[in-house]
């Protein structure tokens, strides 16, 4: 493990965006709370060194998307909790053009346009699944922007909240600089924000529902605002509204799932919750899936669990989406983890990858992922995802 290298490759990009003359930057993040709190962190830094910021949050990697931002787009494109996992199609679509930066933990795969800089810290041997998360590259970058960003180590915790194993790593580093520097204090089990008088945990769970439940409503927007601003009044009407739908949703899913079960084949259990989440950003059926995976009246422990449901073609801030699509969350409940783990079953990111590599865009990591999926592919991912599974376990 380097930081070192990740540094210098870090002042190597800051010194081309310097160099490039431009003044514009499109910011693409993604919409979960890490996506949030890493795109507030990339927004402070850049806007203090006198950049212009437009915003643009993605629930996934959709190529057409993704083509005509690096063919429309003049100016620099940073990437905040996406891009790494498509860092080859969004070389395809660059084709030298633009200077795009990725600060990511999702499993990289690299880019081959040298103008693009693929800063994920897997790439210096830190695990993303354990060691850091979106938020915490986009801080240690804004840092080597300028030390005086270490005022947004605060965002760093609030995303690595996603990470099972809680915090450890480079995470723990944050979390002793940000008490040195007094951003953050410890009460009990708690770490509050000073600034923002709010705790880690609870602005990571507001975030939460903020992009996710709200993201064809301004949600992620308004998230990114209470990052750096605190949450007003306002604010927490709405969340208390989104969270109150999400909660009427799920109940009518699990209800559902009670009377009529999970479908099985020999390695998964899936469900399709088809328009229930209608109005909703897709991530609430990734968050239904972890929620189902400690459900063991309801699930198999050993059975990799796939939740579907349909998407609206809307991409908010950018257009509409040529044709009709799903998107499927896969989750490893406890004893498939341990399982994973050991080598002995597949990660759900390569499970779905090789599931959807005809047809569909995944990315994640190693217990959880997902991928979009026109509406008429769902049978065909579940029956190839199955034969991967066959083939993974003659092999092993």
């Amino acid at each position: 493990m380097s930081i070192e290298g990740f540094i210098e490759r870090a002042s190597e990009a800051i010194s081309e965006m310097r160099r490039s003359g431009e003044e514009k930057i499109l910011l693409v993040h993604h919409d979960d709370a890490d996506g949030l709190s890493s795109a507030a962190t990339v927004k402070a830094a850049v806007e203090r060194k006198g950049y212009h910021v437009k915003l643009l949050c993605l629930e996934k990697v959709y190529p057409e998307v993704i083509l005509s931002i690096h063919r429309d787009w003049d100016g620099i494109i940073i990437y905040a909790d996406i891009g790494s996992a498509h860092g080859d199609l969004i070389s395809r679509f660059n084709r030298g053009r633009n200077l795009t930066i990725i600060l990511d933990h999702h499993n990289p795969r690299a880019p081959e346009d040298p103008k693009i800089y693929d800063l994920n810290l897997e790439n210096y041997g830190f695990k993303g699944e354990e060691d850091f998360s979106g938020a915490t590259v986009c801080y240690l970058f804004s840092k080597v922007m300028n030390e005086r960003n270490r005022d947004l180590s605060y965002l760093a915790l609030v995303g690595s909240q996603e990470i099972p194993s809680g915090i450890k790593g480079l995470n723990r580093l944050v979390l002793e600089e940000a008490l040195r520097d007094g951003l953050v204090k410890v009460e009990g089990r708690r770490v509050r924000i000073v600034r923002l008088g709010v705790t880690v945990k609870s602005l990571f769970s507001k975030l939460q529902i903020l992009g996710p439940v709200g993201y064809y409503e301004g949600g992620p927007d308004v998230g990114v605002k209470a990052c750096l601003e605190g949450l007003t009044e306002e604010t927490e009407r709405m969340i208390a509204d989104l969270e109150a739908r999400r909660k009427a949703a799920n109940r009518r899913l699990i209800a559902r799932l009670y009377r009529e079960r999970l479908r099985e084949s020999a390695h998964i259990q899936w469900f399709d919750a088809g328009s229930l989440y209608h109005g909703m950003g897709s991530k609430v059926i990734g968050q239904f899936c972890s929620f189902l995976s400690y459900q063991k009246r309801l699930i198999k422990p050993d059975k990799y669990i796939i939740g579907m449901m349909n998407l609206q073609n809307i991409v908010p801030g950018w257009g509409r989406l040529e044709g009709n699509f799903v998107k499927a969350s896969v989750r490893a409940p406890g004893r498939l983890r341990t399982l994973i783990k050991e080598g002995k079953a597949m990660s759900t990111v390569n499970l779905l990858v090789k599931a959807s590599e005809e047809f569909g865009v995944a990315d994640g990591h190693e217990y959880a992922a997902s991928v979009v999926v026109p509406t008429e592919k769902k049978e065909t991912l579940i029956k190839n995802a199955e034969a991967v599974l066959e083939t993974f376990k003659a092999g092993s």
